[in-house]
């Protein structure tokens, strides 16, 4: 007998929500993450209202226990600082991962998920059972694993998937900043050469600051302050709010070695969630929505075909990828597109012209980048 029915490995949004719904529907859960919360992430920060439904299913009240910021208008502007407004229809929240996935985490608890600080070194499938071997040298066995331990891991290096057999040439960079005048309805994207950076504000009053650039672009600075300052503020939106702006962390957050490449949903058996299955680009906005989702769609292919002791492994599996392709693969391919588009200049520019005189084909755009709300 496994030790636990699903051990979920990585508590960002997308394990955290898996593991609220399980626990909530009588699963044996184990959450392991490799460090303790509250922590601060790279990442946008913008919540789309479409997972409010789903949460409020969970009995998940964000706007009752964290306060977000409210958001409902997006503001683009390209490398010259051209610019254009325009209503997100469906909107979002303003919310740290600071305070998000450490309110989520204590959720998970109290739905009875059992958690574990520790990181999995290694993940095999037998005899139709897992078996994980931890670094503190512990080994577990579970019925199932998702997979949610983010971007890029040493296990997808063991786990021998593709896309991490090639380099990649993206990196993101994250702070907080103190702009009271800051508009607290407004996610603003502006682009620069190598890429875009993005500004909205928390629930915590503070505006992040987080953006998105090549390898290839940064790697002619000596570092984030000289970058910032040679290239960022080539844009005079960004030149505006960095000269004003006052720096709350002592140093800014990194990630390098982003990977935008097309990834597996399932590998070696385990269902992978979130950035772990597909990473979207943050110029869409819709990283944590789609986390969240794919919490919700794997832990309803469980619930599904998990039934006492017995699991319908390869209906799970099917159930699990035609959900997730269904609802994401479009999305994923349009945000590869509009980075392609939108971090040249004279795409970005023309795109830009287009919207101008077709105000409604903004709202096409960010539709395809948005889900409908997730009941």
């Amino acid at each position: 007998m496994a030790d636990f029915q699903v051990i979920i490995v990585g508590a960002g949004l997308a394990g955290l929500t898996a593991a609220i719904h399980l626990s909530q529907k009588g699963k044996n859960v184990l959450l392991i993450e490799k460090k303790a919360y509250p922590r601060h992430k790279v990442c946008g920060e913008y919540l789309s209202n479409e997972v409010l439904p789903y949460f409020n299913s969970l009995n998940i009240d964000l706007e009752k226990d964290l306060k977000p910021v409210k958001i409902n208008n997006l503001l683009y502007s390209t490398q010259n600082a051209k610019s254009i407004e325009a209503p997100l229809n469906l909107g979002g929240l303003g919310l740290s991962r600071h305070a998000l996935d450490h309110y989520l985490f204590n959720k998970a608890e109290e739905s009875g998920a059992k958690t574990m600080l520790d990181s999995v070194e290694n993940i095999n499938f037998k005899d139709d059972e897992f078996n994980l071997r931890l670094s503190s040298g512990k080994e577990l066995t579970a019925n199932i694993v998702l997979g949610a331990f983010g971007k890029r891991s040493n296990l997808d290096k063991s786990l021998k998937r593709d896309f991490i057999q090639e380099k990649s040439s993206w990196l993101a960079i994250k702070g907080h900043y103190k702009l009271p005048d800051f508009p607290e309805n407004l996610v603003a994207l502006h682009n620069f050469k190598g890429g875009y950076c993005g500004l909205s504000k928390t629930e915590a009053g503070v505006v992040n600051a987080c953006y998105m650039v090549s390898y290839e672009s940064f790697k002619k600075y000596k570092n984030t302050e000289e970058f910032k300052e040679k290239v960022l503020l080539q844009n005079a939106y960004l030149k505006g709010f960095f000269k004003n702006a006052k720096p709350l962390f002592k140093k800014d957050l990194s990630i390098a070695q982003i990977s935008f490449q097309e990834k597996s949903s399932i590998k070696n058996h385990i269902l992978m969630l979130g950035d772990t299955a597909g990473l979207i680009h943050p110029l869409c906005g819709n990283g944590m929505a789609m986390a969240i989702h794919s919490g919700k769609i794997a832990s309803e292919a469980i619930l599904n075909n998990f039934k006492g002791k017995h699991i319908d492994r390869k209906n799970l599996e099917n159930e699990y990828r035609e959900n997730w392709k269904a609802n994401f693969s479009k999305r994923l391919k349009t945000g590869r597109m509009l980075q392609t588009i939108l971090i040249n200049p004279i795409l970005a520019s023309t795109l830009q012209n287009l919207v101008k005189k077709f105000p409604y084909l903004l709202g096409k755009i960010i539709s395809k980048t948005h889900g409908k709300p997730i009941i």
